[in-house]
């Protein structure tokens, strides 16, 4: 007699809802990588201020969403994974290739995932550049298994519903029963993580990941004493070169506090899931690029005083350079930047990824 989870048709219902949770998942990681790695193609606004928010937090609450869903299928099949004869026709064997390739595959996605989000990285490996090629591994297994696999998902989702008196005296739970659980436990590992970027689930994220709060009331990813800037941040002698057409300008912290100052209310987005709203006060980017000749559309290096690292430049594209909102910050909740939060002075724009909100300028060039 079938277990309960382990028809054909349970086995459909939980394939359709894995290739939702992971389109989701595929289509935002994408979106993702094309901010911070963009080919010359791709073009991403700086409006709505909270759009990056919502793509990432998607991207981690499907990618979560998806752990309890992969393992109920991967138990809904686990008998074909043994049966004899191992290959039976090609249909067969692109099948079982097809499938160890995407169990192996999603599940090294979802694990790396998981542990990115917890910012513990017990691997040698770039986490971002080999997150992104297996993921494609994952997307075309998906993709081969589907194909071969239509005709018994047609089959099997053409099935008509179990009477509950045809159960057999072994079965504990009856397949509406197991697609509830396995819906539940959805429902619940989202909702006690959905919080780190969903404000009003915040209370009940649990296990919720984010880095810890800074000084300031924000969390914070990297200290400026892990950076190796914290005696440079705080320099008296500390000055921002500015790069343009016109030639090289200097200003001190008293220089671009004689600009006109703005106050915007724009939320930090964390790569690994965590956002939160924050209120920033400083200078706009385009003013100061208009000081040395920049044109309307240019694009923008900024630099850190972080000489290393993957995040200690990042390129402002001319439609986030040229928005209002794209701040040269100073303070933060109207206090003078924390060094953990980039003192004295850091890059904050609408739309943008967390890493790329570079801390602790020290140049700012046009391209």
């Amino acid at each position: 007699m079938t277990r309960a989870g382990r028809e054909p048709v349970t086995a459909g219902h939980l394939g359709m809802w894995l290739a939702v949770t992971f389109g989701l998942c595929m289509i935002t990681g994408l979106i993702s990588h094309g901010i911070q790695h963009p080919p010359g193609w791709f073009h991403w606004p700086s409006r709505p201020v909270n759009l990056y928010r919502v793509t990432q937090g998607v991207h981690v609450i499907s990618g979560i969403a998806a752990i309890p869903l992969l393992a109920a299928k991967l138990w809904s099949v686990a008998p074909k994974l043994f049966e004899r004869p191992v290959v039976r026709s090609l249909p067969h064997l692109l099948e079982r290739l097809s499938l160890l390739v995407l169990v192996t595959s999603a599940s090294f996605e979802l694990l790396t995932g998981l542990f990115n989000i917890a910012q513990n990285y017990p691997w040698n490996f770039y986490f971002p550049q080999v997150h992104f090629a297996v993921g494609w591994i994952a997307v075309g297994s998906l993709l081969l298994h589907a194909a071969v696999k239509i005709p018994v998902f047609r089959r099997a989702l053409g099935e008509p519903r179990e009477p509950a008196a045809q159960r057999g005296p072994g079965r504990l739970v009856s397949r509406r029963g197991f697609l509830g659980v396995t819906a539940l436990s959805v429902g619940t590992a989202v909702t006690v993580t959905a919080g780190m970027t969903v404000p009003w689930l915040r209370e009940v994220a649990v296990l919720g990941t984010r880095s810890r709060l800074g000084a300031q009331g924000l969390p914070v990813n990297r200290t400026a004493a892990a950076a190796g800037v914290l005696d440079s941040a705080q320099d008296t002698g500390w000055r921002l070169e500015v790069r343009g057409p016109r030639g090289v300008r200097t200003f001190s912290l008293p220089d671009l506090k004689s600009f006109p100052q703005v106050t915007a209310e724009l939320p930090i987005a964390c790569v690994e899931g965590w956002s939160q709203q924050a209120v920033w006060s400083g200078v706009r980017l385009a003013d100061v690029l208009r000081a040395v000749g920049a044109p309307a559309d240019a694009q923008v290096r900024v630099s850190s005083l972080e000489a290393a690292g993957p995040y200690s430049s990042s390129v402002v594209a001319p439609t986030h350079a040229a928005d209002p909102l794209t701040l040269l910050a100073l303070r933060l909740g109207g206090e003078p930047l924390h060094p953990d939060h980039g003192f004295p002075c850091r890059l904050i724009a609408p739309n943008r990824p967390g890493v790329m909100q570079t801390k602790w300028l020290r140049r700012v060039e046009v391209l």
